[in-house]
């Protein structure tokens, strides 16, 4: 991971226009790529950010990324306070709780859930950044990745996103293609979910336990 804070303007051009004038910012460039631009405060959404996969160019007093999308973004630093690289090594991933891990067991002896004709090919499917819980074939014979989560916000339709970016780079598999599930989904999750054009899921634990009959929604 490379850490700067630095007096900097950062300017981002793609689908919208955005500005931020000089002042003192905290920039991070991680390993798999994924660049982000924070103030202090906001808790821990940066300011601008741009995802991987991208092309990151240094050139010293300006860093230059650009996504396969050809979304550009520029940041021109001024006094370098602090600059620093760190090898963090291999993560061992955020541990999900007891509810999630039963529901992924769950959903995996039943990926029809999800629709008919739904097989599994395996959980805990490798990515580069992550696995995803669920990988599946639909009756389509076409692949889809399943995220599932006991709440559903914003930051799991984004890991699925970042996920099905890498996914979809390998032919064995691609065209793959997302299901968000969660036993409630937020509104806001749900609006990311369908502009991205991810399916999203709520399920519901107890009838898959067995206890409730209640039927199951997808969207």
């Amino acid at each position: 991971m490379r850490i700067r804070v630095a007096e900097c303007t950062v300017r981002y051009e793609g689908r919208l226009n955005a500005y931020l004038p000089e002042a003192t910012r905290l920039v991070m460039v991680k390993a798999d790529g994924c660049v982000a631009v924070h103030a202090d405060g906001g808790a821990y959404k940066p300011l601008n950010w741009m995802n991987a996969p991208n092309t990151f160019t240094d050139d010293g007093d300006t860093w230059i990324v650009v996504n396969p999308k050809g979304e550009t973004l520029t940041i021109e630093f001024g006094v370098v306070h602090f600059d620093t690289s760190i090898e963090l090594g291999e993560d061992p991933g955020l541990q999900k709780d007891g509810v999630e891990l039963e529901l992924q067991r769950l959903l995996a002896e039943r990926p029809e859930t999800f629709g008919d004709g739904m097989s599994l090919i395996r959980r805990e499917y490798p990515t580069p950044i992550g696995p995803v819980d669920l990988l599946c074939r639909d009756d389509d014979d076409h692949t889809v990745a399943i995220e599932i989560k006991r709440r559903g916000e914003i930051d799991g339709v984004e890991q699925l996103t970042r996920y099905l970016e890498f996914l979809n780079r390998d032919k064995r598999i691609a065209p793959v293609r997302g299901i968000f599930a969660a036993q409630q989904v937020k509104p806001q999750a749900r609006t990311l979910a369908e502009d991205r054009g991810i399916e999203w899921v709520e399920v519901d634990y107890e009838e898959l336990k067995g206890i409730d009959p209640d039927v199951m929604r997808l969207f």
